[in-house]
């Protein structure tokens, strides 16, 4: 039993690999509803770290016992094998205790630098700017236009001197918005996962591919709900201004390691997206994408439990 196991994660892990990614990656609907679609992209981050080290212990533990609960527990007591154990067993079930090390690893990493940077550059900030004009917000000397946020526990939200000189008090009460919205939903932990799954897997290209995709996906979740918290007669072309502006203006501010800033992800994309909205998901595709999500994570869980029933 555990052979066809550990031969359907792996081919469950292949396409998580990049066909899924890939048309994911190509599709038009993610634009429709940003929110869906981070879903999606975890779930086939989740369901590929899954189904690639699963097949791997399934395929190393198999002379052990008919279903991985039975066979871990007889390989935990030291209990002999049921069959002969090849050197591909063994090969297996050490390149499954690496990867699952390197991908938890690098994520602890990960989480760890970035955490660290953005202390760092909250603490060098702080030195340098002055109280906005919101409670959350700072103003920092410097005359290209620029916009971010620090997330943490202690969030910062930073706008310097050139972009409140040269945004109208509209298209600042914008960039504002979308930045607190990147805050308020806790972004940076959409993409976090993602930036330790290239740096674990570079020569994956999914990897690349679905970090890139999460980014552009924040950014323009970020403007749908900073778009709520607009008035004026047209907000859409409100925060659309604002981001040329930012984007446009040669020799900007470098943006620190760690933060997201208004002009970050695909402008171009969310400009058109802005100025040309889409029509929203409709509710049975939205159900559909989301089931889809939650199918994906079961199904590897399935393929390496089920057996044991």
């Amino acid at each position: 039993m555990l052979p066809v196991t550990a031969a359907a994660l792996a081919v469950l892990a292949a396409l998580l690999a990049w066909p899924i990614p890939a048309l994911l990656g190509r599709a038009r609907w993610p634009g429709r509803d940003p929110l869906v679609a981070l879903v999606c992209w975890q779930a086939i981050g989740l369901a590929g770290g899954l189904s690639i080290i699963g097949a791997l212990l399934v395929h190393g533990l198999a002379p052990w016992g008919h279903s991985l609960p039975e066979a871990w527990w007889s390989w935990i007591r030291g209990e002999s094998a049921g069959g002969p154990v090849r050197g591909d067993h063994w090969v297996t079930l050490t390149l499954a205790a690496v990867l699952a090390l390197q991908l938890v690893g690098v994520l602890a990493l990960s989480w760890l630098r970035t955490a660290r940077t953005r202390r760092r550059h909250r603490q060098l900030l702080e030195l340098v700017v002055e109280p906005g004009g919101a409670p959350d917000t700072r103003l920092l000397e410097h005359p290209a236009p620029v916009a971010f946020c620090i997330p943490g526990a202690r969030p910062l939200l930073v706008l310097s001197s050139g972009m409140v000189a040269e945004l109208d008090e509209a298209e600042l009460a914008a960039v504002v918005a979308h930045e607190r919205a990147h805050l308020r939903e806790h972004h940076h932990l959409y993409l976090l996962p993602f930036v330790a799954w290239e740096a674990a897997l570079p020569v994956l290209p999914a990897a690349g591919r679905a970090h890139a995709a999460v980014r552009e996906l924040v950014e323009m979740r970020a403007d749908d709900v900073g778009l709520r918290e607009l008035d004026g007669a047209d907000p859409r072309r409100t925060l659309a201004q604002a981001i040329v502006a930012a984007a446009g203006r040669p020799g900007g501010a470098e943006v620190p390691g760690g933060a997201l800033a208004v002009t970050g992800g695909a402008v171009h994309a969310r400009v058109v997206r802005l100025l040309e909205p889409p029509s929203p998901l409709p509710a049975p595709a939205r159900a559909a994408a989301l089931l889809s999500a939650g199918l994906l994570l079961l199904l590897p869980t399935a393929l390496l439990l089920l057996p044991a029933l």
